[in-house]
């Protein structure tokens, strides 16, 4: 397979890396920079758990070549906590309890982060509507709606 050179900076770190053309961007998140938080849901954008923040907007990192993604600016789950500390949507879910499995609250977290930077307080059905491409099979959602809403307070 052929390779290409890339330059990636994710949370805040230059990396420089060979990768093969035909790679995606989560591979090489969870494999080569081995950033677990981007989960493998399902392959074909319909779950979120693979949800990252590119040059601020959020982004599906399964559908996405590593190639094409020379010199972008990417946010995963782990670059969400500042200086050991969560962030708002982060500690929202934790107050909320709107964690159970796990799987999907790395997705849930940067789709929340990237939801507060586009509307400061956003309404409940808002906050639907950006979730729509997260899937969570133990909550409910209630509580993520609600966590959002109190990390919006707490921003």
């Amino acid at each position: 397979m052929k390779t290409q050179d890339i330059v990636l900076k994710v949370n805040g770190r230059l990396h420089r890396l060979s990768v093969e053309t035909n790679e995606l961007l989560l591979n090489v998140l969870r494999d080569k920079l081995h950033l677990t938080g981007t989960k493998y849901g399902c392959g074909i954008a319909e779950c979120g758990a693979c949800s990252v923040i590119v040059n601020g907007k959020l982004m599906l990192a399964c559908m996405i070549l590593a190639v094409t993604a020379d010199g972008w600016d990417i946010v995963t789950s782990e670059g969400l906590a500042r200086n050991g500390e969560l962030n708002p949507v982060q500690q929202a879910l934790i107050d909320k309890s709107a964690i159970q499995c796990g799987f999907c609250t790395p997705g849930m977290a940067v789709a929340g982060t990237a939801l507060l930077s586009e509307y400061a307080d956003p309404t409940e059905d808002e906050i639907k509507d950006y979730l729509r491409g997260n899937f969570c099979r133990c909550t409910g959602y209630q509580a993520i709606v609600e966590a959002i809403k109190l990390a919006a307070q707490n921003t």
